[in-house]
């Protein structure tokens, strides 16, 4: 028996790998019905590792039997974990294919929301040219959900892209949903600590005629960045961001603007707390 929560032991592997052999002996057979009930009992499991591994398995078999149709239903299965290691299956197969998985996710990111954000991470890792591409129409989407995840994992470019996170950002700024007001303060959080300059302009710019609720973002976002310029360890800053921050929040009180001069106010009581020395 396959171990149902944490990582798999090499004897787990063994189990799996024999166990995957009759599933694709079945299909070759064509015995379908009787490939998909093996497929089904051990995708029926909590364990994530199980399930992802079985899919990436799944997706090296060569022959002809209906594999795709099989976890197309699966896709649709009342089971999470059926319906999850389907998913895998289908993005362990287009691994070259980047466009196709994004057309999968774009399917499964209400049913298979844990994984679906796994691989959305991962795209925007490996193929953030695709993301960059497909991820606008998803900001525009009726679905908020949809529009949320269109920015999970887009810190993976904040290094090399702000300028593209910003502008994506921008369009989404006053979005009313709460989940995607979450991800953008996640997301500009990441790109305030790798690139501190392009992220406070525009910011600041976005302060200039903010209303309360992109106020309230805005400060959800710069308290975290403060608060991590005021952690002791260092391991998530850097000198320069550190130094553009303290500078930053300094300009921001005496700025013209008053919503900006609030902002740097607020910042500034939290780098001044006695605590924080």
């Amino acid at each position: 028996m396959i171990r149902q929560v944490g990582r798999l032991t090499n004897d787990d592997f063994k189990l799996m790998d024999a166990h995957v052999e009759k599933i694709f002996k079945a299909l070759d057979k064509g015995s379908s019905e009787l490939a998909e009930k093996k497929i089904l009992e051990m995708a029926n499991t909590p364990n994530y590792f199980t399930r992802e591994e079985l899919g990436k398995r799944l997706a090296t078999y060569k022959g002809k039997g209906n594999l795709d149709e099989i976890c197309s239903r699966m896709l649709e299965h009342r089971l999470y974990g059926i319906r999850a290691t389907a998913l895998f299956y289908f993005y362990y197969k287009h691994q070259d294919d980047p466009k196709v998985i994004v057309k999968i996710i774009e399917k499964t990111l209400e049913t298979v929301p844990w994984e679906s954000e796994t691989i959305a991470f991962e795209l925007w890792k490996r193929h953030s040219d695709v993301m960059k591409e497909e991820m606008p129409r998803w900001a525009k989407s009726d679905n908020a959900k949809k529009r949320a995840m269109s920015m999970h994992g887009m810190e993976n470019i904040a290094a090399k892209d702000p300028a593209y996170i910003m502008n994506f950002i921008n369009n989404l700024l006053d979005d009313e949903s709460e989940e995607v007001q979450k991800k953008i303060t996640h997301v500009l959080t990441q790109v305030g600590r790798m690139r501190p300059v392009q992220c406070y302009n525009a910011i600041k710019g976005w302060l200039q005629d903010a209303d309360e609720k992109r106020i309230r973002t805005i400060w959800m976002t710069m308290k975290k960045l403060t608060n991590i310029l005021m952690q002791k360890s260092r391991r998530d800053k850097t000198q320069d961001f550190i130094n553009i921050t303290q500078k930053t929040v300094k300009e921001w009180k005496s700025d013209a603007n008053p919503n900006v001069a609030q902002m740097g106010a607020k910042l500034a009581q939290i780098m001044n707390r006695p605590s924080a020395q």
